[in-house]
């Protein structure tokens, strides 16, 4: 990818403010963020995938320090308690005190343990985030969200703990695989479907361009969605009402991926399915038209992102597992629903027959 100018966005949390660069050739600009360790460990958590790919660029930075790596195995899978446990021993066995740091180098799974272990550790160390997908780059590695899965439940393990600095590398959007990069485009859509109309008219208009991965276009689209949630963040640090709408289709999406074992759809794929769904059930409930869901439609297919419940998939199911999500209250769902692009908003009550019309119905399509 070529080189366009790097970006910087501060996500101003008081003395917990850190900035999140956009832009290229950053794994290798050393001074930019050797500058942000503030002890004498390190601990690198990537996994078995990233590592060999980026490993290296970031090495000759954590030079002069005591550090080492832990690697995970690629997948959703493997965000686990089990693996929680394996990186404090590994910051253990570094010997790691209270300035020590640890880097998150990859996607969303290896973001959201190693922030997890790193808020574990003594009560809470520094992390950094190098994000190494779309995904991670727009969503994850931005707000200090942390946590792992369990068996019932997705991110259902987790704390608030946010990270000293953010580097989103556009170079390693070139190994992306297709399917990866596709599906860090929900994330973008949804920032744009939660609260900026004028942006979803901009991810219309640039959809080819996005699609191909042209350097400029993409940057400008992380730019622009770490923009809106830095705000979100900077208003509702640790989701007690407006961060909450950033779940946008994640309560569906999230029991969508349960039911498939993390294994059937990735992240962004859950939630791309799950915005629609989150669509049909409002167009159901008189909050928006089928003209605004078939405009979430169309640039989700554009984009190259499923809208479709996979096959196997019963809507008793789905609906127990969203029963689970961590928004809901005294026992009803909480849901994040719209009156139309730009303007979503909680939804508190909503009838389980209607989540469970809307499921039938779409399973009966797919």
């Amino acid at each position: 990818m070529s080189h366009p100018a790097i970006q910087t966005i501060t996500v101003p949390l008081g003395q917990r403010s850190y900035p999140v660069w956009i832009g290229a050739g950053l794994l290798g600009d050393h001074a930019r963020w050797r500058a942000m360790l503030r002890g004498r460990h390190a601990l690198v958590i990537s996994n078995t995938t990233v590592a060999p790919l980026y490993l290296p660029r970031i090495e000759a930075g954590l030079d002069g320090l005591k550090w080492s790596s832990f690697l995970l195995d690629d997948g959703e899978a493997h965000k686990s308690f089990a693996n929680v446990g394996r990186a404090m021993e590994a910051l253990g066995q570094l010997g790691a005190t209270r300035d020590a740091c640890v880097i998150a180098l990859g996607g969303g799974v290896v973001g959201d343990l190693a922030g997890f272990s790193a808020a574990c550790w003594m009560r809470g160390i520094d992390f950094i985030q190098m994000p190494t997908t779309l995904l991670a780059m727009v969503d994850s590695s931005v707000g200090g969200k942390t946590g792992v899965n369990l068996p019932v439940g997705k991110n259902l393990a987790g704390a608030f703990h946010q990270p000293r600095a953010v580097l989103a590398d556009i170079d390693t959007l070139a190994t992306l695989p297709e399917r990866e990069y596709r599906a860090g485009l929900a994330e973008v859509v949804k920032g744009a479907a939660i609260g900026d109309e004028p942006f979803f008219a901009w991810l219309e208009q640039h959809a080819d361009a996005l699609a191909a991965r042209d350097p400029a276009t993409v940057l400008e689209a992380i730019a622009r969605k770490v923009r809106y949630k830095a705000g979100v963040v900077a208003r509702d640090e640790t989701e007690q009402g407006e961060r909450a709408l950033l779940n946008l289709g994640h309560t569906f999406g999230h029991a969508l991926e349960t039911a498939g074992h993390y294994s059937t759809l990735l992240h962004g794929e859950g939630v791309a399915i799950g915005m629609l769904l989150a669509a049909q059930l409002s167009e159901r409930l008189g909050m928006s038209g089928v003209a605004d869901t078939t405009r979430l439609r169309d640039l989700l297919e554009r984009l190259g992102l499923p809208t479709a419940i996979p096959p196997g998939m019963q809507a008793q199911q789905l609906l127990a597992l969203m029963r689970l999500d961590k928004k809901n209250t005294a026992g009803m769902l909480r849901l994040i629903l719209w009156r139309g692009t730009g303007r979503a908003e909680i939804v508190a009550g909503v009838a389980e027959a209607d989540v469970l019309a809307v499921l039938q119905a779409a399973i009966h399509l797919s």
